[in-house]
């Protein structure tokens, strides 16, 4: 192999040495995980959470997050307050030390916390790192601390600069976030903050949290001395449950804690929340590992014991005892294994042997002592067992037909030539005829159809064998690739996107919410990852001698006429005054008219006002808050109408006739 000589030298001039917080700022990404929207909150968190680990550890009792006008963010506590004192090792206060140090805290075993959230000890450091500015103000020994910086750098020494009451502690950090790191956003999200804090309230019984926004004059603050029992309830509020009482234990395993509430609905569906030290794992780990097992076989052997199950039967599954089931499971550990730096799962081995012991010996209690409870929960979990049976059926009998061959598609699907997914596009079209114009009008290498029939299955109240047997559901299923239940697998998604596209008036609503229950319950992760879209076809068509406008709602149209309008008023066209167009909007010689559906609109139009990326306009469903979107989905598609009603009828004032019909 030959060397090829150039004029570039490689030596120590070319290698860079980051000093300080330096390297936060090169590479942001590393620490907080991105810059936009997300990256951006997490500032939030990671200084909050450094005020949960006091409230966990027990010295504090009321945190408050401020945000302000000027674009700051305040996070206050009444804790123990940062050490103020000269740090034995960086010569500097130990404050300056912990917001200007990189992997300098209380949580690397030196016996400030026996539990944390916290688990690198980067978090304050960071944030002074992504701010142009941060003011911390700590209260202690009857005084009242502070120190600035800016972009990471003290602006000068840590300063008295009042007195307190000595009862008066705790921490105050202000940062405003720096927007050339986040270029996206500066701007901080109230119902994030707000959301993220009531969890937090909920993890750690009686600790008052509150959030206000002096931009909006907002305030809300949560209180639960319940704790995780009052989340169980919280996230069964919309649901029928098996009974009103919560099962709840909290006990000390060696050097941890375990605290776990359970409570069952009569859906057939699964909630379970794991947390290690306040921290959401969604993708579980052994704290997980060993609640299940346990659960299992804790129903199994109170089953056999009082001859729930007969002596033939199978023991029932995981997947059975846990339809319907609501859980919430906090483990707190002091050294907390996390795998990666998201922290999705727990890694602790000696965990699962924890929540298994206080599993198998206070839930056994709990049925025994609870029988009429026990018997409603071994029931729902025998019929789940001969459920799941049936859907085996049915989709074996469903493979068998092969309409879910992995090669086989649905007959009615008019397929894109395009194999790269990323460019790929499903249209999910209301009716035969507005599938008729999709197919003649759409970019064939890139765009699928799919035609429904009618109303869709609600799918909130449904089982899986009821699925496999509804041929549009199978449709579905089938086009889209990648399966559903235990069969489901991301890696089969055959397009990027996947558009519902409806009419724009109710029945097209209502088809449009049937389809998002469906995707949000059985397959929530494409969902998740932002592959689903609303289409946003236009509601009128207005002419004007040669001129076409499509106008995509109520205000569009009445701004098109009053514009109209004026613009014949200046060139003198004499109007008639009983003309009712003019009695509207002052306007005569114009046709509107008004689409009563997607069928009425040929290819062309279709393609230049709801297909065509040049001009159409998507909507993004998204999943903000997963516990509030399934309390949504709850009220408006299960059985309790009362409770639909109570649900519209509160919010009919504060909604527009455009999200109406969206």
């Amino acid at each position: 192999m030959t060397k090829h000589k150039t004029d570039n030298t490689y030596d120590s001039s070319q290698i860079q040495v980051l000093e300080g917080l330096e390297p936060v700022r090169k590479r942001p990404g590393m620490y907080i995980g991105s810059t936009g929207y997300e990256g951006l909150h997490h500032l939030i968190k990671e200084i909050a959470d450094n005020s949960i680990d006091e409230a966990i550890a027990g010295y504090a009792t009321r945190i408050t997050v401020i945000l302000g006008e000027d674009g700051s963010a305040t996070i206050k506590d009444d804790g123990r307050g940062i050490p103020v004192d000269k740090h034995k090792k960086t010569g500097k206060s130990t404050l300056e030390t912990v917001l200007t140090v990189l992997h300098a805290g209380g949580k690397f075993g030196g016996g400030g916390y026996k539990v944390s959230s916290g688990l690198h000890g980067v978090g304050s450091s960071v944030v002074n790192a992504l701010s142009l500015k941060m003011i911390a103000e700590i209260r202690k020994d009857g005084k009242i601390y502070r120190q600035e910086y800016e972009v990471g750098r003290p602006v000068a020494d840590i300063k008295v600069v009042g007195k307190t009451d000595k009862d008066d502690t705790g921490t105050t950090i202000t940062f405003y976030p720096d927007p050339s790191i986040f270029k996206e956003t500066v701007t901080f999200d109230y119902s994030w903050v707000t959301s993220y804090l009531k969890h937090q309230a909920y993890l750690t019984k009686g600790i008052f949290v509150e959030v206000r926004d002096e931009r909006t004059k907002k305030r809300d603050a949560y209180y639960f001395e319940g704790g995780i029992k009052s989340y169980v309830k919280s996230l069964n509020i919309s649901k029928e449950v098996l009974d009103d009482d919560i099962f709840y234990v909290e006990k000390q395993v060696e050097d941890s804690i375990v605290e776990i509430a359970i409570q069952y609905n009569d859906s057939f569906l699964e909630t379970v929340k794991p947390f290690a030290n306040n921290v959401l794992t969604p993708d579980g780990g052994t704290h997980l590992v060993g609640f299940k097992s346990a659960l299992t076989r804790v129903i199994n052997d109170y089953a056999r014991k009082n001859t729930l199950l007969k002596e033939k039967e199978d023991n029932l599954s995981g997947d059975d005892v846990r339809e319907g089931l609501t859980a919430v499971i906090l483990v707190k550990i002091p050294d907390p294994q996390f795998e990666g730096q998201t922290k999705n799962k727990l890694g602790n081995t000696e965990v699962r042997r924890y929540v298994e012991q206080v599993m198998n010996e206070y839930f056994a209690y709990y049925l025994e002592e609870h029988p009429a409870i026990a018997k409603k929960i071994v029931n729902k979990a025998v019929l789940a067992a001969r459920a799941r049976k049936a859907a085996r059926a049915a989709r074996d009998n469903v493979i068998r037909k092969g309409a879910l061959d992995s090669m086989g598609l649905p007959g009615k699907l008019s397929d894109c030539s395009s194999r790269n997914r990323k460019e790929c596009e499903l249209y999910i079209v209301e009716g035969n005829s507005a599938a008729g114009s999709a197919k003649e009008g759409r970019d064939s290498r890139t765009q699928a159809i799919l035609p429904l029939r009618g109303k869709v299955l609600n799918t909130e109240r449904a089982r899986l064998d009821k699925m496999y047997n509804n041929k549009e559901i199978v449709a579905l299923i089938q086009g889209i690739g990648a399966g559903i239940g235990d069969q489901f697998d991301i890696s089969g998604l055959r397009y990027e996107r996947i558009i519902i596209m409806t009419d724009a008036d109710v029945d097209g609503s209502h088809i449009a919410i049937l389809l998002m229950t469906f995707f949000f319950r059985f397959m929530r992760q494409i969902v998740e990852d932002g592959h689903i879209y609303l289409a946003k076809p236009p509601l009128f068509l207005a002419r004007s001698g040669k001129s076409r406008t499509y106008l995509y709602n109520e205000e569009e149209l009445d701004r098109h006429l009053k514009d109209l309008a004026e613009k014949r008023k200046e060139k003198g066209v004499e109007i008639n005054p009983e003309d009712p167009l003019v009695k509207q909007a002052g306007l005569s010689e114009s046709s509107i008219q008004r689409y009563k559906g997607l069928g009425e609109m040929d290819a062309d139009q279709l393609w230049d006002t709801t297909m065509n990326p040049e001009n159409r306009s998507l909507i993004q469903v998204k999943v903000e808050d997963a516990e509030k979107a399934d309390a949504i989905f709850s009220k408006l598609m299960g059985d309790e109408a009362s409770v639909r009603k109570n649900f519209i009828q509160s919010r009919a004032k504060d909604i527009s006739l455009e999200e109406l019909d969206i």
